[in-house]
């Protein structure tokens, strides 16, 4: 009989994929929060802190 101890799918691709597509969306949302805090400020919040 056929011993079953060999596995019958390698997982490392699919990791690795996952793993790109993590950093991936974890680098579009700092992006994103990065333009938030940038973006322009109201002409009035301006004047007030000066």
């Amino acid at each position: 009989m056929i011993t079953q101890n060999f596995a019958l799918y390698n997982w490392n691709n699919g990791v690795i994929m996952i793993a790109i597509f993590a950093l991936v969306c974890i680098t579009l949302v700092a992006i994103l929060i990065n333009f938030m805090m940038s973006g322009k400020k109201e002409e009035g919040t301006e004047e007030e802190e000066q």
